[in-house]
């Protein structure tokens, strides 16, 4: 089995796009094909794919720009934020229809029925799974977003969920947002609230 090794300064990094550029720019980098392994300089953990070892290379990353509310632990990325902060509020959204059992993420639910109970998920290359909406606050979920915003605003009106669903939308513009996923901010915000 050959393997690919990755060396990258990783100094401190002042912020992820300096990151980013140093990683783009690293000819070890560049020089990489999509066959075969690649291995951590740092940790040695191997990688099938060159955007796996990529992201990786951001934890070791002493610029952590997403840290838990919890317990000050950082976090390059949002999803392992995310991840991380169910540890905390005991949040298990992905439950098993055959014996109950409650998971974080869904990757494990889908572990938990092929080791457990024998069943495979069968999903065609790129298929995307359904998309379920977790409130984090409180562990509410729906796979219907605007069933999920209401909740959020109706249950916890300052969450930041909300505040990043419009900066999103107003970033994005409205043109790029699917009509299912739209909601009005008079919707959202009770009268008197929302300044458009």
């Amino acid at each position: 089995m050959s393997r690919r090794v990755l060396s990258v300064c990783l100094l401190p990094f002042q912020c992820v796009r300096m990151l980013r550029c140093s990683l783009q720019q690293s000819p070890a980098l560049t020089s990489l094909n999509l066959s075969g392994d690649f291995l951590c300089s740092v940790c040695h953990k191997v990688f099938p794919l060159q955007r796996m070892l990529t992201r990786h290379l951001k934890c070791h990353s002493m610029v952590k720009r997403h840290p838990c509310r919890y317990c000050g632990k950082g976090f390059n990325d949002t999803f392992d934020l995310k991840r991380h902060m169910r540890t905390h509020t005991g949040i298990r959204p992905y439950r098993c229809e055959l014996c109950d059992k409650a998971f974080t993420q869904r990757c494990s639910l889908e572990s938990h029925l092929r080791k457990i109970h024998g069943v495979r998920q069968q999903y065609a290359y790129r298929q995307r799974r359904s998309k379920i909406f977790v409130c984090e606050d409180c562990g509410y979920t729906s796979n219907r977003p605007e069933e999920y915003f209401l909740h959020v605003r109706q249950c916890h009106p300052g969450s930041p969920a909300l505040r990043r669903y419009y900066r999103r939308q107003a970033h994005e513009g409205t043109n790029n947002v699917p009509a299912e996923h739209k909601l009005s901010p008079f919707l959202m915000y009770p009268t008197g609230y929302y300044v458009g």
